[in-house]
C-alpha cells in the first residue's frame, strides 16, 4: 500500500464526514453529528481491510491509533460547535424579543406629529409614564413623552392620549452628571453576573421644556399671614412674570375684598372641573403646612403638576421653602433646573360584599384602619399578592407610603424611611402581640385587608385622615401603589431636605455631647 493512496482514502472518509456536520436535526434543533460517527467507523473498517499489521510494524500501529484519536477529536469539536450555535441562537432570540419590546415602548411614547396644533397649544405640563400590561406603570419616568391620561368615568382604567406634550422633563443625575437611564433599567446580566447600577447618589432633576405659563395656588384657610402673603405673591406673579393664575373660589372671594384688581384670577366651579385642570397647570404653589400639600395633591385624581411648598404651618416635613424668600425661590424654580422629591401615592378602594367596588382614593401619607368606637379588638385578615400575611388583632393597622413614614406610622412605632425609597409600610396600631413588628414591603405588591365574617365588630378606614368609611364583615380594602406620584420641589436636594426635616422637626437623636475631659480608656 502506497503512502499516497492511504492519504487520499483518509481524506475521503474523514473529510467528507466533517463537511456534513452542518446538517441539522429538525427535532432537536441541533446539528446532526451522525456523519462523524460514520467517519470514525469508516476509519476502523479501512484499517481492518488492510494487510494484517505485523508486530514489527510499530509505526503503523501508532499511526492507526493516531487516526482514531483524530476522529474522536473531530467529533468533540463538532459537538462543541453545535452547542455553541444552539446557545448563540437562544441568546439571539432573547435579544430580538427584548429589542421588539423596547421598540414597542418607543412607538407608544413617540409624540404625535399630526395633531395640527400650534406651538403654544401643543405644550402642557403633564406626567410622563408608559404602558405595562395594558396599564401605565409607576416605575418609569420618561423625558418628553406624550401624556397618557385617564377619563374620570372610563371603564377598566382606559387611557386616552392628550395631544399635548409635557412642558418639562425629569432626569436622573449621579455625581452631578446627567443619566438618561430609566428608573427600572438598573439590573444587568452579563457573563453570568447579575449587577445593579449604583443609585445611592442619584437625585431627580426637573427641567422645563417650555416656560411655565400657568400656576395654581392653594392656601391654608383662616390665616391672616397666609392671606397677606397670597396678596403679595399673586401680584408679583402676575405683574413681574406675566403668569395666568388659578386659585380656589374661596381665595378669590377673599382677595376681591382686598382689591377689585384681582378680577383676573381664574377659578373652577366644582371638584369635577378641577380634576380636568392638570393639562393647563404648569406649577402648583402651596402656602401652609403639610396639610395644605396633602389637600393640593388630593385635588388631582391623576397626574399632579410639580408642587412648590412654602412653609407657613407648624411642622413642615414637606414644606422646605421659607415664605420670606419667595421671590428668590420662585425665580429659581421658574428658570430651572431644580431638584425634586418624587413622592408615591397609594391607590385604594373598598370591595363591599355583594356590591361593586367603591371609588378609588389616592393617598399621599397613609390609610388607617381602626376599631372606631367599638370596645372590641379589630380582627383583620391581611394578604399580600394573594399570599396570607397575618391576622391583625389590636387597635388597628396603618398602610403607609414612605412619605407618610414620619407621620402616623412613626407614632405607632414604624421606621422613618426616605420618601424616594420604593416601599409600602405595614404598621400595626397597639397589637395584642409582643412579636408583631412593623414591615416594609416592596412597592409593586397589592395589599388586601378583609374584615372576616365572624368578626365581633366592624372596622373604620380613613384616607390621609379624611373620608372615613365603615368596613363591615366581609368587606375588603385593596391598596396598591398609584402610577401618579407627587413631585415636590427641594430647597437643596431630596436627601438633604429629608435629613433637615427629621433634625429640625423631630429633633432626631438630639442629646448633650459627652464631655471630653472625663475618664478615658488606658
Amino acid at each position: 500500500m502506497s503512502s499516497s493512496n492511504f492519504n487520499l482514502n483518509y481524506t475521503d472518509c474523514v473529510g467528507n464526514g466533517e463537511a456534513n456536520t452542518s446538517q441539522s436535526n429538525p427535532e432537536t434543533g441541533l446539528n446532526d453529528l451522525s456523519p462523524l460517527t460514520q467517519s470514525e467507523r469508516a476509519v476502523e473498517e479501512f484499517l481492518i481491510q488492510q494487510t494484517p499489521i505485523q508486530a514489527s510494524d510499530d509505526h503503523l500501529i501508532e499511526f492507526s491509533e493516531t487516526l482514531r484519536t483524530v476522529a474522536k477529536a473531530l467529533r468533540g469539536t463538532a459537538e462543541g460547535k453545535a452547542r455553541a450555535k444552539a446557545e448563540a441562537a437562544e441568546w439571539k432570540r432573547k435579544y430580538e424579543l427584548e429589542k421588539s419590546k423596547n421598540l414597542d415602548l418607543l412607538l407608544l411614547q413617540a409624540p404625535s406629529s399630526s395633531n395640527g396644533m400650534d406651538h403654544h397649544s401643543a405644550k402642557s405640563p403633564r406626567r410622563l409614564l408608559v404602558p405595562e400590561n395594558g396599564k401605565l406603570p409607576r416605575e418609569r419616568i420618561c423625558s418628553h413623552e406624550l401624556l397618557q391620561d385617564c377619563e374620570p368615568n372610563s371603564p377598566n382604567g382606559c387611557y386616552n392620549k392628550l395631544k399635548r406634550t409635557a412642558s418639562f422633563k425629569l432626569s436622573w443625575e449621579c455625581m452631578g452628571q446627567a443619566n438618561d437611564q430609566h428608573k427600572k433599567e438598573i439590573v444587568s446580566f452579563e457573563n453570568g453576573n447579575i449587577t445593579t447600577a449604583n443609585r445611592s447618589s442619584k437625585q431627580i432633576s426637573l427641567t422645563w421644556e417650555t416656560n411655565p405659563q400657568c400656576v395654581l395656588i392653594f392656601t391654608k384657610p383662616n390665616s391672616t399671614s397666609v392671606q397677606a402673603l397670597s396678596v403679595e405673591m399673586v401680584r408679583w406673579l402676575r405683574e413681574q412674570k406675566g403668569l395666568n393664575i388659578y386659585v380656589e373660589p374661596r381665595v378669590k372671594a377673599d382677595l376681591l375684598l382686598v382689591s377689585s384688581s384681582f378680577d383676573f384670577l381664574q377659578i373652577w366651579d366644582d371638584d369635577k372641573e378641577i380634576s380636568l385642570l392638570h393639562p393647563k397647570i404648569d406649577l402648583v404653589i402651596t402656602l401652609g403646612g403639610d396639610g395644605t400639600v396633602l389637600w393640593a395633591a388630593s385635588r388631582f385624581k391623576g397626574p399632579v403638576p410639580p408642587i412648590v411648598p412654602f412653609s407657613m404651618g407648624s411642622l413642615g416635613f414637606m414644606t422646605r421653602f421659607h415664605s420670606e424668600q419667595y421671590q428668590e425661590r420662585l425665580e429659581k424654580v421658574l428658570k430651572g433646573p431644580i431638584s425634586i422629591t418624587l413622592r408615591h401615592r397609594l391607590q385604594c378602594h373598598i370591595k363591599e360584599a355583594g356590591k361593586q367596588d367603591s371609588e378609588h382614593m389616592l393617598v399621599l401619607n397613609e390609610v388607617t384602619i381602626d376599631r372606631g368606637l367599638s370596645s372590641y379588638l379589630t380582627n383583620l385578615e391581611c394578604s399580600c399578592d394573594d399570599s396570607f400575611v397575618t391576622c391583625v388583632q389590636g387597635d388597628g393597622l396603618i398602610i403607609s407610603t414612605t412619605s407618610g413614614s414620619t407621620a402616623y406610622s412613626l407614632a405607632a412605632g414604624g421606621s422613618m424611611v426616605h420618601p424616594q425609597v420604593p416601599g409600602i409600610l405595614f404598621t400595626p396600631i397597639c397589637p395584642h402581640s409582643l412579636s408583631f413588628r412593623p414591615l416594609i414591603l416592596p412597592d409593586h405588591v397589592t395589599l388586601k385587608v378583609k374584615v372576616p365574617l365572624d368578626s365581633r365588630s366592624s372596622a373604620w378606614v380613613s384616607f390621609d385622615g379624611k373620608g372615613r368609611k365603615e368596613l363591615k364583615a366581609g368587606d375588603t380594602l385593596v391598596c396598591s401603589m398609584s402610577q401618579w406620584p407627587v413631585s415636590t420641589a427641594c430647597q437643596v436636594e431630596s436627601t438633604s431636605d429629608f435629613l433637615s426635616s427629621i433634625h429640625d422637626g423631630l429633633h432626631w437623636n438630639l442629646r448633650k455631647t459627652q464631655n471630653s475631659d472625663g475618664p478615658r480608656e488606658t
